[in-house]
């Protein structure tokens, strides 16, 4: 899972999108491997996109790097997954745009289209943030993993510890108690009350072994998920957040978007967010999964 070899850039060229660039290269530089320049037109291609495209290729950025053209045409969100399929992709790096909240309630960006539809991992950046890539090399300090227990935290848990110890940086994990729990005892006091102390205690036995196997500082918090994970990051000085994607249909199609406190960490942290989807488990105890079971 990691070191990342092949990483896609999607790109329309434009200076928003061209922040993502150096975390590409960064990171294909450190594995030694490729970046994709990948462009998607919903028309016909124009004349002058493969000028545009050659230029993006000399870019300083990635020098002694290796990268490779690439020009479609179609759906954004469709063709950067099938094109993540088609390039063996490790990696996506894409810049999320800030939207009102209008649009935040009716129409998912392409950005958080690319990780809800993405089959690997994708680098989510909003400038300005926190950054982690110095002089063209990745300088990671601490890592927070964000992490529930459920096999959609499978995946992410181990590229966290992987990345932690390889890069020689800090790991914390959290877990999150949510505020719904506080709720429930206010309506049913007495088995409100009993839920919330076991809950307590799974989170305390959970995150242990978990310090234990991955060798990560852990944290319990209580409240809402999102609000607790962007305050710990930004109490840590974090540079990166690691979590795993959970993903259901849209009322208003067939395409997948992101449950609503994923889409909320990306949007207010202080940090880059790595964004990994589930991988399918065996194991009753996902978190202590250490080997991937491949996508069939």
């Amino acid at each position: 899972m990691f070191p990342f070899r092949n990483i896609l850039f999607p790109t329309d060229f434009s200076a928003h999108a061209h922040a993502a660039l150096k975390y590409a290269a960064a990171f294909a530089r450190h594995g030694r491997g490729r970046v994709f320049l990948f462009n998607v037109q919903d028309a016909k291609v124009p004349p002058d996109l493969p000028a545009q495209m050659k230029a993006l290729a000399s870019d300083p950025l990635l020098n002694e790097v290796d990268a490779e053209p690439v020009l479609v045409e179609g759906e954004p969100r469709v063709e950067i997954a099938n094109g993540a399929i088609n390039h063996g992709i490790d990696l996506i790096t894409v810049v999320m745009r800030e939207r009102n909240r209008l649009s935040r309630a009716f129409v998912a960006s392409i950005a958080e289209e690319i990780v809800a539809e993405s089959p690997c991992a994708v680098l989510a950046i909003r400038p300005p943030q926190r950054d982690f890539v110095e002089k063209s090399e990745i300088r990671l300090k601490r890592v927070l993993l964000a992490t529930n227990f459920r096999p959609s935290s499978v995946a992410a848990t181990q590229l966290a510890t992987q990345i932690s110890n390889q890069l020689g940086a800090e790991l914390h994990a959290v877990y999150v108690i949510g505020d719904y729990f506080e709720q429930i005892t206010v309506m049913f006091p007495e088995g409100g009350l009993a839920a919330l102390m076991r809950l307590r205690s799974y989170a305390q036995e959970r995150m242990g072994q978990l310090s234990r196997t991955g060798g990560a500082t852990s944290h319990i918090a209580e409240g809402r998920p999102y609000q607790e994970i962007v305050k710990l990051s930004t109490t840590l000085d974090a540079d990166l957040i690691v979590i795993g994607t959970a993903v259901h249909g849209s009322l208003f199609g067939n395409s997948q978007v992101l449950g609503s406190e994923i889409e909320r960490v990306i949007r207010n942290a202080p940090c880059p967010v790595l964004c990994v989807p589930a991988a399918r488990v065996v194991s009753p105890l996902p978190a202590l999964v250490t080997q991937a079971v491949p996508q069939m």
